[in-house]
């Protein structure tokens, strides 16, 4: 396959390249090859796998697209491998149960969104974007048959949502062993040197480099990033949870979500969503050690998030529409984080005021809710059955004074 070569332009050392190249990643395996790899002194190859399972991407993804981002601006060569072949397996990992595969018609358009989507992040120019379906669909049984014969049940079976299922008496289906293999020879087709993941994906990356080793190639480097903390800073972000910030989402609802989080959850977001230094994120925490809002150090996240999928003007409407919302200040410097169990999966507004200590009882509730001092992010709820879902994460406030930032479970 050709690589067409790239214009590199390294960091003043390599010290510096893998200070910001490993920054917010969990592993690096092995701990010295991406030293070794950056002192050969040409641009890498550097892949990352997306199976396009939804039609659009949300900020949890963008953790991989940023470390991507990060190798393109080095000189480095980035391919955003699409992957249509393994999208009709269903990827296994983490999961308990087999992934019910993806028809044709899905993959092909929500691979098509996800193009449209990854260049507000990526140089379109200087991105690869290749279907694994390319090579994969060209393999025979044959070939497939020897592709399986470089692997052991006993290895599959090391891998820890296998083994879980496999103990506790759960199906496994004989294509699913099929996944890694499939995500590891793209890795050999690529000549991949670096492949990025998350850390569920870290035994198929392991699995790219055995088969590149087979192949008689020199092994990629594994660089795996930690899954994003939704919007409650527990469970992994996801749309099924809706925890989720998604990047096509209006700037005024993206900003609102990212307004939400709580203070810690902020400086997480800031280490693997911003584009900013480390020596800024440290001025920032710093500045609010100091005295400074932290709320002040979220506007910023909030306008950096939203510019960077909408616009510079977006963002600061997002930021003044939310302030507005607020009544210019109204809001308290510190919110008190709450966490309530769902009952079915959802949550009567009032039961939640209650529970959250918002109000002294339901009927409290009802009252203040007719009244129109009831407000979720701001805005003026009247819906007195309002149910709240499972897996948000809010600010409500009840009158100009009662506020709480609410996980429902």
């Amino acid at each position: 396959m050709e690589v067409k070569s790239l214009q590199f332009a390294p960091m003043s050392s390599i010290e510096e390249q893998i200070a910001e190249l490993t920054r917010g990643c969990d592993e690096v395996l092995p701990e010295d090859g991406l030293e070794a790899k950056l002192k050969q002194g040409r641009p890498l190859v550097v892949k990352a796998g997306f199976d396009p399972t939804a039609p659009d991407l949300h900020i949890g993804h963008t953790v991989l697209i940023n470390k991507m981002r990060q190798f393109q601006q080095l000189g480095h060569e980035v391919v955003f491998l699409i992957g249509d072949f393994t999208g009709m397996i269903g990827d296994p990992s983490g999961k308990n149960a087999t992934r019910p595969p993806l028809s044709p018609e899905e993959i092909k358009a929500n691979a098509e969104t996800y193009e449209a989507q990854i260049y507000k992040i990526l140089d379109q120019d200087k991105t690869r974007i290749e279907f694994n379906s390319t090579w994969m669909g060209k393999m025979d049984a044959a070939g497939l048959i020897r592709l399986a014969a470089r692997h052991t049940v006993a290895r599959m079976l090391e891998r820890d949502d296998f083994n879980k299922r496999y103990k506790g008496g759960q199906s496994i289906s004989i294509h699913e062993f099929l996944y890694p293999l499939v995500q590891g020879y793209d890795s050999v087709e690529l000549k991949a040197d670096v492949e990025l993941g998350g850390t569920d994906q870290k035994f198929n990356l392991l699995v790219g480099r055995q088969l590149q080793q087979d192949f008689g190639q020199e092994p990629q480097i594994v660089m795996t990033t930690p899954l994003l903390e939704g919007l409650d800073g527990v469970q992994k972000m996801s749309k099924s949870l809706y925890n989720y910030i998604g990047i096509t989402e209006p700037p005024g609802e993206m900003f609102g979500k990212i307004m939400s989080i709580s203070d810690d959850l902020m400086w997480r977001y800031f280490e693997v969503l911003s584009f900013r230094s480390l020596d800024d994120i440290e001025g920032l925490k710093k500045a609010v050690e100091d005295g400074m809002n932290p709320r002040d150090a979220k506007f910023e996240l909030g306008h950096e998030i939203v510019a960077r999928f909408h616009s510079e003007a977006d963002a600061e409407s997002a930021r003044q529409e939310f302030i507005a919302r607020f009544q210019k200040g109204a809001m308290p410097d510190e919110i008190p984080d709450k966490a309530l169990d769902s009952q079915d999966g959802q949550l009567g507004l009032a039961h939640l005021l209650k529970g959250a200590g918002l109000v002294s009882s339901t009927s409290e509730a009802f009252r203040m809710i007719k009244q129109g001092a009831v407000r979720i992010d701001g805005e003026r709820v009247e819906d007195r059955g309002l149910q709240i879902e499972a897996g948000s994460t809010h600010i409500y406030q009840v009158g100009k004074r009662k506020f709480a930032r609410v996980t429902l479970a």
